[in-house]
């Protein structure tokens, strides 16, 4: 079996103190716990809070931003026999271009790239609805 990742390290199920092998501790393991792992944990926190914090939000919003796009995609061009979404892949490419179309220049350098994915996407839906209703207009 494979470890587990926790902000404390790897951790292998199963192994050491409270572990699932471990009669004498809790059924699965129970929940971590003792002082030095919760100061770990709250250490761990601190450190991924301040390196969010020192990130320009420019760059989160943007990462946001494409996670939408990806999501449009997704229901676009869903995996194996499966129609496309087009109703889901619509609000996708809507809150993507709430945030473009409505920040603008406030995105800094993130501004053209995801204008010009913006109209890629929009043009990719068209061909897409056009694809799956046969070609006939509205």
């Amino acid at each position: 079996m494979s470890g587990l990742w926790t902000p404390s390290g790897e951790h292998e199920p199963g192994a050491g103190p409270g572990g699932d092998d471990d009669p004498s501790g809790p059924p699965g393991g129970g929940p971590p716990g003792g002082p030095v792992e919760e100061a770990e944990l709250a250490a761990e926190m601190h450190r991924v809070r301040a390196e969010l914090a020192a990130t320009p939000v420019e760059d989160l919003v943007a990462n946001h931003a494409v996670g939408l796009w990806q999501l449009a995609v997704l229901h676009l061009v869903p995996d194996g026999d499966e129609p496309p979404r087009l109703d889901h892949a619509a609000v996708a490419i809507d809150a993507f271009a709430a945030i473009v179309e409505t920040l603008g220049p406030r995105l800094g350098p993130h501004e053209e790239p995801l204008r010009d994915a913006l109209g890629q996407l929009r043009m990719a839906f068209v061909q897409v609805q056009e694809r799956v209703s046969g070609g006939s207009g509205p």
